[in-house]
C-alpha cells in the first residue's frame, strides 16, 4: 500500500535510536522526510546518514527536550530548513524507575519533563505549521499507564497524560482537520530494554518468562511493527482516524494471560 508521504516533513523526537529510529527508517522508506530531534547529535547524526545512505532524505536538530525552551528551537529550526511541518510523532522519553517510595518531588517533576512536558510544547509549538498542512499527531505512549508496573509512579503518570492528551487534542483540532492518535506499546526489543534486561541476576530467565506472556506468537514487538501502525497513522490512508490508542502489542494487555500459554 503506498501511504502516500512522499515528501512529508515529519518530526520524530528521539528518532536516534530504539523505536524512533524504527519510525525514520520506515518513513524514509516511504519517502518523507523524517526529521530527528534528540539531545546527542552523534546518535541524531548516525541516523540521518542511515537514511541517505539508502538514498533518502533526512534532517536532525540537536535539542535537549527536558529544557522548556528547546521545543521551540527545535521547530523554529525546521521550519527555517523546510518552511512546513507534515506531521509530529512524540516518542522521546525513558521509563526512568521514579516510584512512589523511592521517588520525590524533584525526580517526579523531572520524570515529567523527561516523558511528557516536551510532548505538550513540541505540539504547541509545531501547531501553526500543522494547521496549514493539516497534518497528523501520533503519541507514542506505554502500557504503564494502563496495567501499572510497580516503582514507577512518575512514568505511569507521564503516559496516562500521554493519552488523555491524545484525546483532548483530537478533540481541539478537529476543526482544522489535524487527527491525533496514540501508539500504546508494551514489550518491545530496544536497545534500552536490552540494557535493562541484562543488567537483572538471571537475564535469560527473566526475558523468557516476560515472552511466555505475550499472547501472539509468545515474542517481542519489534521496533518495525511500531512504526508501520505510526506511518499508518500519519498517513493519508488512516483519514477517518483520531482520538485513538492503538495497542501494537501481541495482545499483552487486553488478552487473557491464560491464552499465552494455551
Amino acid at each position: 500500500m503506498d501511504l502516500q508521504l512522499q515528501n512529508k516533513v515529519i518530526i520524530v523526537s528521539g528518532g536516534a535510536k530504539g523505536i524512533g529510529e524504527g519510525i525514520v527508517m520506515l518513513l524514509a522508506k516511504e519517502g518523507a522526510i523524517p526529521i530527528i530531534v534528540g539531545r546527542n547529535e552523534s546518535d541524531n547524526l548516525k541516523t540521518v546518514n542511515a537514511v541517505k545512505e539508502l538514498g533518502g532524505e533526512s534532517f536532525q536538530v540537536t535539542a535537549e527536550l527536558t529544557d522548556p525552551n528547546a521545543s521551540a528551537y527545535a521547530i523554529k529550526t525546521i521550519i527555517k530548513e523546510y518552511g512546513k511541518i507534515d506531521g509530529l510523532v512524540n516518542n522521546a522519553g525513558v521509563n526512568d524507575g521514579v516510584g512512589l517510595e523511592t521517588g520525590g518531588y524533584e525526580a517526579f517533576m523531572a520524570s515529567l519533563h523527561k516523558n511528557l512536558v516536551h510532548y505538550y510544547l513540541m505540539a504547541h509549538f509545531a501547531l501553526p505549521a500543522l494547521k496549514k498542512s493539516k497534518g497528523a499527531i501520533v503519541n507514542i505512549s506505554s502500557k504503564t499507564a494502563e496495567t501499572g508496573q510497580g516503582n514507577t509512579s512518575a512514568y505511569a503518570a507521564a503516559n496516562g497524560g500521554r493519552n488523555a492528551l491524545t484525546r483532548e487534542w483530537a478533540v481541539e483540532l478537529l476543526k482544522y482537520g489535524i487527527r491525533v492518535n496514540a501508539i500504546i506499546v508494551a514489550e518491545c526489543w530496544t536497545p534500552l530494554y536490552e540494557k535493562w534486561i541484562t543488567s537483572l541476576p538471571d537475564p535469560e530467565e527473566k526475558l523468557k518468562s516476560i515472552v511466555a506472556k505475550i499472547p501472539l506468537e509468545n515474542r517481542m514487538t519489534t521496533s518495525e511493527e511500531i512504526a508501520a501502525a505510526t506511518a499508518f497513522l500519519l498517513s493519508s490512508r488512516s483519514s477517518h482516524t483520531t482520538g485513538q490508542l492503538i495497542h501494537v502489542d501481541g495482545g499483552y494487555v487486553h488478552l487473557d494471560r491464560a491464552l499465552a500459554n494455551a
